[in-house]
């Protein structure tokens, strides 16, 4: 995730996106989600670790250890009958990577997205922020595969780069779009951060209900946010929202119209004492005390944070692109 003052040095160019995308209601799902399994998401962690290793202890955009990463996910989801590409884009001297994959089926007028950042910053090897989201969407995509799930929606998967620069590898995917392609694009779904150790649990809030941020998102975000809260209800974890600020991948689909939603963990900020007595763990300290630093290890992992949220991607998936 990307820090609060390059939001406020990305806000001029992420207001420069038109809105294109009407929304549209989600699919009932007819087919529970299946369990996503933490061993599998850890090891994906495991491996972004010792990708980020090998390379200079970073996965940061230009980096070697990048593409690495982008080329391990790769390989996993074309093993799983995914169909992948990588688009390329330049920013500050140096080529940027985004990996697309879509789930062959479902109707390709009706697109749910599901996406992360998959960068580091160059001062460590990003395992929670954003390897945990990257790991975790990867092994949902994965879990699709494995149960020969048929959604009604056509799914695709996106692992973005240059998000700590700017948001800068999305950017260059809704940009790259038709206008007639982003409609097709009915809802995306962001997850970045979402195994801090200090762990929160925040739903973006898709409806502005709490009145706070900049407003709602586009029609539709707040049925994800309904879906995702639904999720955390039926295991007891109370929520709380947080605003779209700009902090993230869903900027630009938001900007473009696009329903969003998603899960966050918590990043820098310091953890009240109202929301220990919410959700455990440490008063007075952050969410993330390794947020940026080269402490950002496989050591940084809230197991259980983790694991609720990347059931959450899965409820999410099966409930808003329908079939079985």
């Amino acid at each position: 995730m990307r820090s609060r003052l390059a939001v406020l040095a990305g806000t001029a160019a992420l207001a420069a996106l038109t809105a294109a995308a009407p929304a549209s209601s989600a699919v009932a799902s007819t087919t529970a989600a299946p369990d996503v399994s933490l061993a599998n998401v850890k090891a994906h962690l495991s491996q972004l670790q010792s990708i980020a290793s090998a390379n200079g202890g970073n996965r940061a955009h230009g980096r070697p250890g990048y593409r690495a990463s982008l080329d391990y996910i790769k390989s996993r989801l074309d093993a799983a009958g995914y169909q992948t590409r990588i688009q390329s884009f330049t920013y500050a001297g140096a080529t940027g990577y985004n990996l697309i994959a879509d789930w062959p089926g479902g109707n390709e007028d009706e697109v749910l997205m599901v996406g992360a950042h998959l960068d580091s910053v160059t001062s460590g090897p990003g395992v929670n922020d954003n390897g945990s989201g990257s790991a975790a969407v990867l092994e949902t995509a994965l879990t699709v595969a494995r149960t020969g799930y048929q959604p009604s929606r056509h799914l695709r998967f996106g692992w973005w780069g240059a998000e700590e620069l700017g948001l800068i590898g999305s950017r260059a995917y809704v940009n790259s779009l038709s206008s007639a392609d982003r409609s097709r694009i009915k809802g995306y779904l962001n997850y970045d951060m979402i195994g801090s150790p200090n762990a929160g649990y925040f739903v973006y809030d898709g409806d502005d209900s709490d009145g706070v941020g900049a407003g709602p998102g586009p029609a539709g975000s707040a049925e994800i946010e309904r879906v995702i809260q639904e999720y955390f209800a039926g295991i007891g974890v109370p929520t709380r929202g947080t605003d779209f600020d700009g902090r993230s991948d869903y900027g630009p689909f938001i900007r473009a119209g696009i329903p969003a939603g998603g899960t966050f963990t918590g990043a820098e900020g310091i953890k009240t004492a109202a929301q220990a007595r919410l959700w455990g763990g440490q008063a007075g300290v952050a969410f993330d005390r390794c947020y940026h630093r080269s402490c950002d290890t496989t050591g940084n992992i809230n197991d259980t944070a983790l694991d609720r949220n990347a059931d959450s991607i899965a409820h999410a998936v099966w409930t808003l692109a329908g079939g079985s």
